[in-house]
C-alpha cells in the first residue's frame, strides 16, 4: 500500500495484539475472535478490551466489510474463506480492502524457532512504516524465548495434543512443520511427532507407546469444557497410561492461541512449557 492503512479489521485477537504492541491500536476499527484476548493480563488486557468486537466468532464477512476497512489482518489463512462465513481475499479486494495474513515459513521443513511469528511482525511493521518498532518487538520476543528454563541439555520427549485419545483410533497430535514444534524445541523439548512434516499428524497407540513421551502438552481452547476437565480426560486415557509422562504426571496446559499461531505471547508459551517439562 502506498500509504499506511487507517482503517484496519483484525480477524482475531492475536493480530489485534500485534498491532497494539506496535502502537497501532488506534487504526483498528474492529476485531473478530476476541477469545484470543483471554491470555492477556493487566494494562494490556484493558487496552485490548477497548477494541470494538465485530464478531465474537471467526469473522462474519458482512460484518467485516461493513466496517469499511482498507486492510484486513489475520494470523491464519483459514480466516480468509477457510472458516465458514469468513471473507475470501477476493471478496475483500472487491470491497476495496487489502489482506495481510501470517504465512507458514517452514517450506516443508521442521520448524525449530519462532520465525513464523517474527516474520509476520516484520511484515505488519513494514506495511505501517514502523519497522523500528517491529524490530524491537521481534528482539523482545526472541530474547524472552531464549531465557526459557531447561532449554539446554538433553531434550525431553514431548507429545502435544488437544483432545483425549480414543481407544482403537489414530491419535491426532502436533507435527513438526507447525509453530508449536518451534515452541516445544525452544523450551527444551523434542516433539515425538517431529518427523511428520505437517501441522497435524496421526500416530497409532502403538507408535506413541514406542516413542514414549516423557511429558504431554495439553492444548486448550478447542474443548467446550474447562481446562481441568480436558487435562483429566487426557491424563486418564488408556492409550497414554503406559507412557512416562502419565507415570510421572508431567503435563502442561497451554492455550492454542499461544502455541499454534503467531502471537506476541509465543515466548510465554516457551517459558511455560520449559518450566512444566523440566520440573
Amino acid at each position: 500500500m502506498s500509504t499506511p492503512p487507517k482503517r484496519v479489521v483484525t480477524m482475531d485477537g492475536g493480530a489485534a495484539a500485534i498491532l497494539e504492541r506496535l502502537g497501532l491500536e488506534d487504526r483498528i476499527v474492529g476485531t473478530a475472535a476476541p477469545d484470543f484476548f483471554k491470555a492477556f493480563t493487566g494494562a494490556e488486557a484493558k487496552k485490548l478490551a477497548k477494541i470494538p468486537v465485530l464478531d465474537p466468532g471467526q469473522g462474519n464477512a458482512e460484518k467485516v466489510i461493513a466496517a469499511k476497512p482498507d486492510l484486513v489482518v489475520g494470523i491464519s489463512s483459514y480466516s480468509f474463506g477457510g472458516f465458514d462465513g469468513t471473507p475470501t481475499v477476493q471478496r475483500l479486494a472487491k470491497a476495496g480492502a487489502k489482506s495481510l495474513v501470517a504465512c507458514d515459513t517452514n517450506n516443508g521443513t521442521t520448524v525449530k524457532d519462532l520465525s513464523e511469528t517474527t516474520t509476520f511482525i516484520e511484515q505488519v511493521a513494514k506495511v505501517f512504516g514502523v519497522e523500528e518498532r517491529g524490530a524491537e518487538l521481534v528482539d523482545q520476543i526472541t530474547a524472552s524465548a531464549g531465557k526459557a528454563k531447561g532449554a539446554s541439555g538433553t531434550p525431553v520427549r514431548v507429545l502435544a495434543l488437544s483432545a483425549p485419545p480414543a481407544a482403537g483410533q489414530p491419535v491426532m497430535v502436533q507435527g513438526g512443520a507447525g509453530l508449536s514444534n518451534g515452541i516445544i524445541t525452544l523450551a527444551g523439548g523434542k516433539n515425538i511427532a517431529e518427523d511428520a512434516l505437517q501441522d497435524f499428524a496421526s500416530l497409532s497407540a502403538e507408535e506413541i507407546a514406542k516413542r514414549d513421551p516423557q511429558a504431554i502438552v495439553v492444548i486448550s481452547g478447542f474443548s467446550k469444557g474447562s481446562d481441568d476437565d480436558l487435562l483429566k480426560s487426557i491424563r486418564s486415557s488408556s492409550v497414554l497410561a503406559g507412557t512416562t509422562a502419565v507415570k510421572e504426571n508431567r503435563f502442561v496446559v497451554v492455550p492454542q492461541s499461544l502455541l499454534l499461531s503467531p502471537s506476541v505471547l509465543n515466548a510465554d508459551a516457551v517459558t511455560k512449557i520449559a518450566s512444566g517439562i523440566h520440573e
